[in-house]
């Protein structure tokens, strides 16, 4: 099958040669036309495109939102340099923020300090209020005393104003009509506006914004940043490696054209395809730039190694094609296999990644096999005549070393073995976490605010819990009230609970008014009766926008209990979720079990998720990728062992991580699929240059092994240092899954890299037997 792939090869490459500036014209109308489709690209700014649509966890939460206010909000957190709230001139500024903040595109409802509803008793009158209204006028005794009454109160405190009064929150509820990409930057534009003013206004005012939309907004902002600063950064290296492995202008050209030319076709394609960007699928053109250089190396390594041994560059061309066909195009299939293979995730950006990136390693592939041959024929591509008949000292080194492998095959197999096995028995010491505010690092303005927040106030690290009460209008029965209240307590007594956020705590506050204020009614009324008429007077006395919808149900059969977290990680909001579950299940009616939500709740269990759904796709990517190899390389036996130094070398990375981090979180499901379609790369080509000396050349295993080394022993290098540094380039990404993924991947790069010069040597010795000082085969291939 070989002979036929090689007559096919050099009968097309001879076409290409023989029309090279149709075959350049038509690449060129091709890229234009495929690139178009990039206009069509958006950025995605909502955190539920990390949740499929079958997720259960988000049709929950979905679900939820239904029946209350949707909870996407801005929260703007003010802390004074003088720590304290309650002066006249930082009072007043929480006012005017209040205030804009209703301007806010989207705004449908304002909490703060300043808006609350105080409720208190006017002889047998219920008075609702602002607690703070016109605070320039106040005097300062007036203003303590209204402190006094915040830090009383349990919705307040810990939730809009700190336990020491010296930070405030004003929150802001948005819902979009969901008819356009632009609505959460709308929103966070005059927010950003409204703290420019207030800042400008109030100097001594230290001003955060965080909340659900504004860290919709940063997923767009990261995704942006990484592509005006990685996609520089990355075409400088690839110049640099390229010019160095290459030693050729024009074929460093060449490859520079094929990788940009991946890239737009791909992004095009996307396009087209309708596929939003979000900091996942964003750093595909990244990728491809990484993975695209790859099939030009290895044919214009060649060509150059060609060239100095004599021959012409037309013949050297179709040489270096004819040589490369097999393991270029089996390399590319078994790549776009690992990445197709992020189809299994739970998590849809990751989908378009790997689509996204098969298509321009399909791309890649189809360039490098067309437009390379054609330009390079028409481009100047020549070496010097002094080196024409030498051997580099690359050369050199890499021939001694292909020496020493053989001679030393044993001990080197059970050094790497052993290694194997203990950095692999380390994956079971890692740990799975996903704190996503750690999502962004410090360069990002949300994840400084946000942090800022969870320190002095609170954060976005929410659980929601809808207690059904058992039918319309069950929310006011004494039991319900009793029960809830009871949970409410156990909430507050937890020691992962900054607030909770009841219903309860509104009618026991309601009672108390409604006997005089009297603190020893600080209780549930005694009849269903009386709780009805006091919701009633409350809802009644709200003013517009402030009302309980957001707290109870239309049809008061559920009321709404929110706890917030402070900085935690997934595995103990997993545990915290399954005590409080435990608790309402022992010490509450049946009616009143619920499945907790928010998108805590869905953040805490996507590393899981997508660790089970990556294991199939995993399996399913391995299997086709050994299929591939037992075909193209026509040897069940060779194609099997193959998987050997490929799929370690992802168990020992994981293992060397567990001992140096200890934890990773969503990138750890996809590593292994992407990883696996790379590394094989290597392989490939090594055991194709290995097959052509023992078929071909009629050489003994050890003579074989020398013989790939020194053909594609450079190539390897060279394509192993852009892979590593490409995807090292990778893990500067402002966003945490992307660095992780890329610093993943380029150890596992450089693992593979460890186990192909020296494990993948030792099996194909260990198969055979040495005779009078000849290596014969102990079994034909």
């Amino acid at each position: 099958m070989i002979k036929q792939i090689d007559a096919l090869a050099l009968f097309i490459t001879d076409k290409i040669l023989r029309f090279r500036w149709w075959v350049v014209a038509a690449t060129l109308a091709m890229v234009v036309l495929a690139a178009a489709g990039g206009r069509f690209i958006e950025f995605s700014n909502n955190y539920r495109v990390f949740f499929g649509k079958d997720n259960p966890e988000l049709i929950a939460f979905e679900d939820f939102q239904a029946n209350y206010t949707k909870n996407d909000n801005i929260l703007i957190v003010v802390k004074p340099k003088d720590g304290k709230i309650f002066t006249q001139d930082t009072a007043t500024a929480v006012e005017d923020i209040t205030k804009q903040a209703w301007n806010i595109p989207y705004a449908i409802r304002v909490d703060s300090v300043s808006n609350f509803q105080y409720s208190w008793a006017n002889g047998d009158d219920l008075t609702v209020e602002d607690l703070l209204r016109n605070s320039a006028g106040l005097s300062q005794e007036t203003l303590d005393k209204k402190e006094q009454i915040a830090l009383a109160e349990p919705l307040l405190k810990g939730n809009l104003i700190s336990d020491n009064a010296s930070t405030t929150g004003i929150n802001v509820t948005l819902q979009y009509p969901e008819k356009s990409i632009t609505e959460v930057p709308e929103a966070v534009g005059m927010a950003r506006m409204i703290v420019t003013d207030i800042k400008s206004r109030y100097p001594d005012l230290k001003i955060a914004l965080t909340g659900v939309a504004m860290m919709n907004n940063t997923f767009a902002e990261s995704a942006i940043k990484d592509l005006s600063t990685l996609i520089p950064v990355m075409y400088l290296m690839l110049i640099l490696v390229m010019i160095f492995a290459l030693r050729s202008i024009s074929g460093t050209v060449v490859t520079l054209f094929i990788v940009g030319f991946s890239s737009l076709t791909a992004m095009g394609i996307a396009g087209y395809a309708g596929i939003d960007l979000t900091p996942i699928s964003a750093t595909a053109p990244t990728i491809i730039l990484t993975l695209a250089i790859a099939d030009s190396i290895h044919i214009l390594v060649i060509l150059r190694k060609l060239l100095l041994q004599g021959m012409d560059k037309i013949t050297a061309i179709k040489e270096s094609i004819r040589i490369n066909a097999i393991p270029v195009t089996v390399t590319s299939l078994t790549t776009i296999i690992g990445f197709l293979g992020l189809n299994f995730s739970d998590t849809p950006p990751f989908h378009d990644l790997g689509n996204i990136t098969a298509i321009g390693i399909a791309a890649a592939w189809f360039y490098s096999m067309t437009f390379l041959p054609a330009a390079v024929s028409i481009l100047p591509f020549k070496v010097n005549q002094d080196n024409i008949g030498k051997k580099s000292r690359i050369h050199y080194v890499i021939s001694r070393y292909a020496d020493f492998v053989a001679l030393n095959y044993k001990p080197i197999g059970v050094v790497m073995g052993t290694l194997a096995i203990f950095a692999s028995f380390m994956v079971t010491k890692i740990e799975l976490n996903d704190e996503w505010v750690k999502y962004f690092d410090h360069r990002i303005e949300f994840r400084n605010d946000a942090e800022f927040a969870m320190e002095h106030l609170t954060g976005i690290y929410q659980i929601e819990y809808s207690i059904p009460g058992g039918g319309e209008g069950s929310i006011n029965n004494i039991e319900y009230l009793t029960h809830l209240d009871k949970f409410t307590d156990w909430l507050k007594n937890q020691k992962e609970v900054r607030h909770v956020f009841s219903y309860s705590d509104i009618i026991k506050r309601l009672n108390k008014n409604m006997h005089g204020d009297d603190p020893a009614w600080y209780r549930m009324p005694d009849s269903r009766n009386l709780a009805a008429q006091y919701l009633l007077l409350y809802e009644l006395s709200l003013p517009f926008g402030l009302d309980l919808n957001d707290r109870i149900s239309v049809d008061k059969s559920a009321s709404r209990v929110t706890v917030s977290l402070p900085e935690i990680s997934t595995k103990k909001v997993r545990q915290f979720i399954d005590r409080s579950k435990t608790w309402l299940a022992v010490n509450a009616p049946a009616y009143m079990a619920n499945e907790p939500t928010g998108s805590t709740v869905m953040f805490s269990h996507i590393s899981e998720r997508n660790i089970k759904s990556m294991i199939k796709g995993n399996a399913v990517a391995l299997a086709l990728i050994a299929i591939v190899l037992i075909v193209s390389l026509g040897s069940f036996r060779l194609g099997m062992l193959s998987l050997i130094p490929n799929t370690l070398p992802i168990l020992i990375t994981f293992g060397i991580w567990a001992m140096l981090v200890g934890t990773v979180g969503m990138a750890a499901a996809t590593v292994t699929s992407t990883s696996l379609g790379i590394v094989v790369d290597d392989t490939v080509h090594f055991l194709a240059k290995y097959l052509r000396a023992r078929k071909e050349m009629g050489m003994d295993p050890p003579g074989a092994i020398k013989y790939a080394f020194e053909t594609v022993g450079q190539a390897i290098i060279a394509t192993t240092l852009i892979l590593g540094i490409g995807f090292a380039i990778l893990a500067t990404s402002t966003f945490l899954i992307n660095s992780q993924m890329g610093l993943l991947t380029a150890m596992t790069i450089i693992v593979a890299f460890i186990f192909d010069f020296t494990l993948l040597p030792v099996i194909l010795l260990m198969g055979t037997t040495r005779k009078g000082g000849v290596y014969e085969p102990a079994k034909a291939y």
